[in-house]
């Protein structure tokens, strides 16, 4: 690993993406074959994966670019706001960054019918953003008949199912090279072990939760060939070592 992050950073380190990045293509196309997934939005971490802010869109950027409802707001119609499951753990100490970031209703891990009733009462939800194994406040894992129930509520209400697994993705769970999230999931979210160190973070999406599209987003050093580089190599591992 450490010999083939020398050997690109010897090579190129960074890029504008106004190019073509090879090392980008290769990683975009070996993740879209790993996860079944379409598109790749490459960042620097986890967070800019994440978060819906003005510098760092990611994946609630993807919800709300594809909804009308928000690209008309502030005409008297609802802002659509993902649905963020929450365990119990993850409220401790949140007073401390208050205010929280606006637009997500809160509930709690595994239960579904909270998340059954916000979608009777709550019309402008647009997308459930939920960790599998949540990593902040203790382990707390969700049941595999939870995420199976949040794929049926997205089916039927026509939201995008997102799955953060930042922390618990890239074969963590003894799951192989595969990206462990459900079926059909929408959008998955990486980082941190993506490329064994080098900042990367990756938006990856499919079908209808493709919103962000060229020119939409940008990133200065998501993407470049040395990040891009490390994360080919840090897959290659997983695969080759299991």
């Amino acid at each position: 690993m450490s010999a083939l992050i020398a050997e690109q950073s010897a090579r190129l380190i960074h890029a504008s993406n106004l190019y073509q990045i090879a090392e980008q293509e290769r990683a975009a196309e070996k993740l879209a074959k790993i996860s079944g997934m379409d598109a790749v939005f490459f960042c620097n971490s986890g967070c800019e994966a994440n978060e819906a802010r003005s510098s760092s869109r990611g994946c609630t950027a993807t919800a709300r670019h594809r909804d009308p409802r928000h690209r008309r707001h502030g005409q008297g119609l609802p802002r659509p706001d993902p649905c963020n499951a929450l365990g119990h753990g993850q409220q401790e100490g949140a007073d401390r960054f208050e205010p929280l970031v606006s637009g997500f209703v809160r509930v709690q891990l595994n239960d579904i019918e909270a998340v059954r009733r916000i979608a009777r009462e709550d019309g402008s939800v647009v997308a459930v953003l939920v960790e599998p194994i949540q990593g902040e406040g203790g382990i707390n894992l969700t049941t595999m008949q939870y995420l199976r129930d949040l794929r049926e509520v997205c089916d039927r209400q026509g939201w995008l199912l997102m799955v953060d697994e930042v922390q618990c993705g890239l074969g963590r769970t003894a799951s192989g090279s595969s990206i462990s999230t459900p079926d059909r999931t929408d959008v998955v979210l990486l980082a941190k072990g993506l490329a064994s160190g080098v900042p990367i973070g990756a938006c990856l999406a499919r079908g209808r939760g493709v919103g962000v599209q060229a020119g939409t987003h940008g990133s200065t050093f998501g993407g470049n060939p040395l990040a891009c580089a490390a994360a080919l190599a840090t897959l290659a591992a997983i695969e080759d070592e299991a």
